[in-house]
């Protein structure tokens, strides 16, 4: 490839991601993985990941399990794994066994964590990894009468101790293991752990880097968005392996408990959370507390978005150029498209109450989101704002995306058949073609 091409992509690439850069920074993201990524050799990869998400302004908190590192310690001394409901029964072996896994885990993310060498995603990273007894456990107890004898469930996070570590640059790492208030230790799910403390710290997000493929559903279509009530429906359906279920289970019950997003991202991809942090549609899937796209009327806070957005299409010509100050007078003419707090679409109706017509501008989808049919979207929006308005016709002024608008009902029209204020107003340099379609 040329070198030219590969700077391009390059800017291309580094402006598209700028709107989650500026949406994350301060944000607290709970990042949560299985003993299976550090045995399958991605620990060093997910640590430069984290890092870079830390340089870039984000809180992270760091949750791991160790589950296949137990059952390991477990065999060598040649004990039995037991388990009830897919829980493990932790006797006091087991309990040792997973003391042990979970003090050589921490170890292992503490050294990937303080690499630094010169040419590597790590250098001048200089990250303090903070852990401690921030996690306090009660017995799970007895269940259909199998206790679960050293088994904990998670019954309180120390935030007050934890945000100042955050806010002062440190990165803290929780393990599966709790502590009572009588010094008993309690072996925890990492699950469980990775929920209580996204609700404890009202994170933003919380994420689990799972061994899990791509969940499906029933038609084996890959989920890629859903709400906390479509996620316990397609619980309730029964179509997912059990371990999946059981991520998506505690996504659900996250969100449930006031996190906005939880996703569920298989390790087996390269760098799959920034793929599904920094680009559209992601590569997991994303469970949200409430409905993530709308489609709305602008306000003020929406300027820089929309500028951002339109500024390419500006440069190249594609669209006239408008200042910052020319969009807020005219904010309350634009529609946006918003997705998980990033706009990416945008429209204007001008009105021209004369000839009962209006005029679709600056009509605007982001390259990450096209073919996704939001262009057609906003489009509609228009043409139902202006029905409402009373207006008859919507017109367009055109030079680059006339067969766009032709194929949704627009005709070609001339500029004799335009408004006489909007007839002023035309830049004869341009040479727009005029499009207009009855409403």
């Amino acid at each position: 490839m040329p070198l030219m091409e590969n700077l391009t992509q390059f800017v291309e690439w580094l402006r598209s991601v700028a709107p989650y850069i500026h949406a994350f920074r301060g944000k607290t993201f709970v990042v949560a993985f299985p003993g299976e990524l550090v045995m399958a050799g991605a620990l060093p990869v997910l640590a430069h990941d984290l890092s870079l998400l830390h340089a870039l302004g984000i809180k992270v908190v760091i949750v791991y399990g160790s589950r296949p590192q137990v059952e390991e310690q477990l065999a060598l001394r040649h004990c039995e794994t037991r388990f009830h409901n897919g829980l493990r029964i932790t006797d006091a072996i087991a309990l040792e066994c997973a003391k042990e896994a979970a003090g050589e885990l921490r170890l292992d993310i503490e050294a990937a964590f303080s690499q630094g060498l010169p040419n590597t995603p790590m250098a001048n990273a200089a990250i303090r990894v903070i852990s401690g007894n921030f996690v306090i456990a009660r017995p799970m107890g007895i269940i259909d009468g199998v206790d679960l004898e050293h088994t904990g469930v998670t019954r309180k996070i120390a935030y007050e101790t934890i945000h100042p570590i955050l806010n002062n640059g440190g990165l803290v790492l929780l393990s599966p293991l709790g502590f009572s208030p009588t010094g008993e230790v309690f072996n925890l799910a990492m699950e469980d752990v990775a929920v209580a403390a996204a609700t404890a710290l009202r994170a933003d997000k919380l994420i689990f880097i799972s061994e899990t493929p791509m969940m499906k559903d029933a038609s084996g279509t890959e989920i890629h968005e859903l709400s906390a009530h479509q996620a316990h429906a397609v619980l309730e359906s029964g179509c997912l392996p059990d371990d999946a279920a059981f991520y998506l289970k505690h996504s659900m019950q996250a969100c449930q408990g006031g996190v906005p997003r939880a996703h569920i991202v298989p390790f087996a991809t390269d760098g799959s959370v920034l793929l599904e942090i920094f680009t559209h549609d992601g590569v997991g899937t994303m469970v949200s507390s409430e409905n993530l796209e709308s489609l709305r009327e602008a306000t003020i806070e929406d300027v820089g978005g929309i500028l951002q957005l339109i500024e390419p299409l500006e440069a190249d010509g594609t669209l006239v150029k408008r200042g910052r100050e020319l969009i807020e007078r005219e904010i309350d003419y634009f529609s946006v498209i918003e997705h998980d707090g990033v706009i990416f679409g945008c429209a204007a109706l001008y009105p021209f109450p004369a000839e009962k017509m209006a005029e679709a501008a600056c009509l605007t989808v982001s390259p990450d989101a096209q073919a996704q049919g939001d262009g057609e979207r906003l489009l509609k929006h228009l043409e139902n704002r202006a029905r409402a308005a009373g207006f008859k016709k919507l017109f367009v002024l055109t030079t680059r995306t006339a067969h766009w608008f032709l194929k949704r009902g627009f005709i070609n029209a001339t500029f004799d058949d335009l408004p006489k204020n909007r007839q002023n107003m035309y830049n004869w340099q341009r040479k727009s073609l005029v499009l207009i379609k009855k409403l």
